[in-house]
């Protein structure tokens, strides 16, 4: 059910973005502004197009969500690997979106200064606190992977 839910919220987020599609509901919209005139105005006319649009509205934000909500933790898994994989990267940034907003907030404030220094023609420096673990430290942590074991070597035996 997930995987066809995900295709259809793919999809719909794609066609949504096009722009025939924004064509056609501007057309919709022509198409009901003109015929105004036919229906005198009236109640039922008007609520016509708030109730057509209230609905769509409702169900694509659920769909642009999901849609988002993937792409989002697809980006944020590469930039972690990427920063895993440059050593001179700091560690301490992989999973920042689960920090606290005061957290992120503080982290942010030290790379905004840091990047105004460095556009003063001051040298880079690393964000001030415990330094992360670089991706050879967390090698070097990590238990060596165990050799596979091998028979014992029989023995000659005498007949």
């Amino acid at each position: 059910m997930e995987k066809i839910f995900v295709r259809f919220a793919t999809l719909t987020a794609k066609v949504a973005g096009k722009p025939w599609t924004f064509i056609a509901c501007v057309g919709i919209v022509v198409i009901w502004a003109v015929s105004g005139p036919i229906f005198k105005f009236n109640e039922t006319w008007q609520l016509v197009i708030n109730t057509g649009t209230t609905i769509i509205t409702f169900l694509m934000v659920f769909l642009i969500q999901n849609t988002q909500n993937r792409d989002g933790a697809a980006m944020q898994a590469k930039l972690d690997e990427l920063v895993f994989a440059v050593r001179q990267a700091d560690a301490r940034f992989i999973g920042i979106e689960h920090l606290t907003e005061a957290e992120l907030d503080a982290i942010l404030a030290e790379v905004e200064a840091r990047g105004i220094a460095v556009h003063q023609g001051k040298p880079a420096r690393a964000i001030k606190g415990k330094r992360g673990l670089r991706a050879d430290e967390i090698e070097q942590e990590q238990p060596k992977a165990a050799a596979p074991k091998t028979a014992p070597a029989k023995a000659n035996r005498k007949a």
